[in-house]
Protein backbone atom coordinates (compact mmCIF):
# COMPACT_ATOMS: atom_id res chain seq x y z
CA UNK A 1 0.00 0.00 0.00
CA UNK A 2 1.44 3.29 -0.75
CA UNK A 3 1.48 6.25 1.44
CA UNK A 4 -1.24 8.03 -0.46
CA UNK A 5 -3.12 4.96 -0.12
CA UNK A 6 -2.38 4.53 4.21
CA UNK A 7 -6.23 4.66 5.02
CA UNK A 8 -8.58 2.39 2.77
CA UNK A 9 -12.45 2.88 3.84
CA UNK A 10 -15.35 0.88 3.50
CA UNK A 11 -18.52 2.03 4.58
CA UNK A 12 -22.18 -0.21 4.01
CA UNK A 13 -25.77 0.83 5.06
CA UNK A 14 -28.54 -1.43 5.59
CA UNK A 15 -32.58 -1.58 5.79
CA UNK A 16 -32.99 -3.54 9.14
CA UNK A 17 -36.07 -5.20 7.94
CA UNK A 18 -34.81 -6.23 5.19
CA UNK A 19 -31.82 -8.37 7.20
CA UNK A 20 -34.83 -9.36 9.63
CA UNK A 21 -36.79 -10.78 6.55
CA UNK A 22 -34.28 -12.53 4.91
CA UNK A 23 -33.13 -14.83 8.13
CA UNK A 24 -37.14 -15.60 8.94
CA UNK A 25 -37.42 -16.87 5.29
CA UNK A 26 -34.26 -18.53 5.44
CA UNK A 27 -33.42 -19.62 8.75
CA UNK A 28 -29.82 -21.21 7.69
CA UNK A 29 -28.80 -18.15 6.08
CA UNK A 30 -27.99 -16.79 9.97
CA UNK A 31 -25.29 -19.74 9.99
CA UNK A 32 -23.84 -19.11 6.71
CA UNK A 33 -23.31 -15.52 7.57
CA UNK A 34 -22.98 -15.39 10.90
CA UNK A 35 -20.01 -17.02 13.55
CA UNK A 36 -21.42 -18.51 16.85
CA UNK A 37 -20.49 -15.46 18.91
CA UNK A 38 -21.92 -13.54 16.92
CA UNK A 39 -25.15 -15.15 16.76
CA UNK A 40 -25.10 -15.51 20.19
CA UNK A 41 -24.53 -11.61 21.34
CA UNK A 42 -27.79 -10.78 18.95
CA UNK A 43 -30.22 -13.48 20.73
CA UNK A 44 -29.48 -11.83 24.10
CA UNK A 45 -31.14 -8.23 22.40
CA UNK A 46 -34.91 -7.62 22.25
CA UNK A 47 -34.39 -7.19 18.71
CA UNK A 48 -31.91 -9.42 17.27
CA UNK A 49 -32.28 -8.80 13.71
CA UNK A 50 -31.07 -5.23 14.35
CA UNK A 51 -27.65 -6.53 15.69
CA UNK A 52 -27.45 -9.06 12.83
CA UNK A 53 -27.70 -6.13 10.56
CA UNK A 54 -25.16 -3.70 11.83
CA UNK A 55 -22.89 -6.76 11.58
CA UNK A 56 -23.61 -7.53 8.25
CA UNK A 57 -22.99 -3.74 7.01
CA UNK A 58 -19.71 -3.89 9.14
CA UNK A 59 -18.88 -7.29 7.27
CA UNK A 60 -19.81 -5.59 4.15
CA UNK A 61 -17.74 -2.53 4.93
CA UNK A 62 -14.44 -4.95 6.04
CA UNK A 63 -14.62 -6.42 2.56
CA UNK A 64 -14.62 -3.29 0.81
CA UNK A 65 -11.42 -1.96 3.04
CA UNK A 66 -9.86 -5.28 2.07
CA UNK A 67 -10.68 -5.01 -1.96
CA UNK A 68 -12.93 -7.39 -2.05
CA UNK A 69 -13.05 -11.49 -2.71
CA UNK A 70 -13.18 -12.09 0.66
CA UNK A 71 -16.19 -14.26 2.54
CA UNK A 72 -18.55 -12.00 4.92
CA UNK A 73 -18.19 -15.11 7.37
CA UNK A 74 -14.29 -14.69 7.39
CA UNK A 75 -15.29 -11.38 8.80
CA UNK A 76 -16.34 -11.49 12.68
CA UNK A 77 -17.48 -8.58 14.56
CA UNK A 78 -16.66 -8.45 18.34
CA UNK A 79 -18.12 -6.68 21.23
CA UNK A 80 -15.65 -5.25 23.85
CA UNK A 81 -15.96 -5.12 27.60
CA UNK A 82 -17.04 -1.45 26.73
CA UNK A 83 -19.25 -1.97 24.52
CA UNK A 84 -17.26 -0.65 21.45
CA UNK A 85 -16.97 -3.00 18.64
CA UNK A 86 -14.50 -4.69 17.09
CA UNK A 87 -13.23 -7.05 14.57
CA UNK A 88 -11.35 -10.60 14.18
CA UNK A 89 -10.26 -11.89 10.82
CA UNK A 90 -10.73 -15.19 9.75
CA UNK A 91 -9.44 -17.14 6.74
CA UNK A 92 -9.07 -14.99 3.35
CA UNK A 93 -9.80 -12.24 5.21
CA UNK A 94 -7.02 -12.32 7.20
CA UNK A 95 -4.76 -13.62 4.72
CA UNK A 96 -5.29 -10.64 2.85
CA UNK A 97 -4.89 -8.24 5.97
CA UNK A 98 -1.73 -9.59 6.58
CA UNK A 99 -0.53 -10.02 3.13
CA UNK A 100 -1.30 -5.89 2.70
CA UNK A 101 -0.35 -5.00 6.33
CA UNK A 102 -3.22 -3.66 6.91
CA UNK A 103 -4.74 -3.03 10.74
CA UNK A 104 -9.24 -2.54 10.72
CA UNK A 105 -10.91 -0.54 12.63
CA UNK A 106 -14.76 -0.72 12.76
CA UNK A 107 -18.16 1.58 14.07
CA UNK A 108 -20.90 0.37 14.09
CA UNK A 109 -25.07 2.13 14.33
CA UNK A 110 -28.24 1.73 14.12
CA UNK A 111 -31.78 3.43 13.87
CA UNK A 112 -35.38 2.28 14.20
CA UNK A 113 -34.98 1.32 9.84
CA UNK A 114 -31.36 1.67 9.35
CA UNK A 115 -28.26 -0.20 10.35
CA UNK A 116 -24.77 1.56 9.13
CA UNK A 117 -20.89 0.05 9.85
CA UNK A 118 -17.54 1.97 8.74
CA UNK A 119 -14.54 0.59 8.82
CA UNK A 120 -11.04 1.83 7.93
CA UNK A 121 -7.83 -0.36 6.93
CA UNK A 122 -4.88 1.46 7.87
CA UNK A 123 -1.20 0.24 7.13
CA UNK A 124 0.76 -1.14 9.52
CA UNK A 125 4.17 -0.59 9.58
CA UNK A 126 6.29 -3.64 9.51
CA UNK A 127 7.80 -3.30 13.15
CA UNK A 128 4.21 -3.37 14.17
CA UNK A 129 3.16 -6.17 12.49
CA UNK A 130 3.34 -9.85 14.31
Amino acid sequence: MSSAAAVRPGIDLIEIVRVERALAHRPRLAQRLFRAGELAYARERARPGRHLAARFAAKEAAVKALGGGVPLRDVEVLSGEGGEPGLRLHGTAERRARSRGLRLAVSLSHSREIAAAVVVATHVDQAQRA
